[in-house]
């Protein structure tokens, strides 16, 4: 089994939206790009949202999405998986992110978005406690792995939308 560790943060401190996935896969740990698969809509998605070319060149996709004040970043710190499936993760190896120290540093995030259900059943089994009633409306959204396959780009899209209302409110 192979001990993998997430990125660090796609932030700024005036981030609005957090995205959450799981771990890394294969492909982005090796590229050291959060969704770098080729197949993965992340990006294509992010870039139809928020106005920029998703071919462009990661640093700039990643400072468009902190323009936008979307923060990307992912539950686990560690875990052993073998390959990239998120159902390959072994349970008792995870080891969370520190997000009591992010939403300090990051006092604007309300909204956190998960980047499907994985994502979202670790954040509630390890981050959540912890956070010691912090308000957050939090919204699990299709996965963008190709392994998603029963979810086509279109309803990836529609779907994802709904990250655009918390950072076109005043609140």
């Amino acid at each position: 089994m192979t001990e993998v560790c997430s990125f660090a943060p796609i932030s700024r401190a005036d981030a609005r939206v957090l995205v959450l996935g799981s771990m890394p896969g294969v492909a982005s740990l090796a590229a050291g790009q959060y969704y770098a698969h080729g197949r993965n809509s992340f990006w294509p998605i992010m870039g139809t949202l928020f106005g920029f070319d998703p071919a462009l060149p990661y640093l700039r996709r990643v400072s468009a999405l902190q323009a936008a004040r979307v923060a990307v970043w992912d539950v686990l710190q560690s875990c052993t998986r073998p390959g990239s499936l998120d159902s390959a993760i072994e349970r008792n190896s995870e080891v969370a992110n520190d997000f009591p120290a992010f939403f300090c540093r990051h006092p604007e995030i309300a909204d956190v978005f998960f980047n499907g259900g994985a994502a979202e059943a670790a954040f509630r089994r390890h981050v959540l406690p912890a956070l010691q009633g912090r308000s957050l409306m939090m919204t699990r959204l299709p996965s963008t792995s190709p392994a998603n396959a029963s979810f086509s780009f279109e309803r990836k899209l529609v779907a994802w939308q709904s990250l655009l209302l918390p950072l076109s409110s005043s609140r």
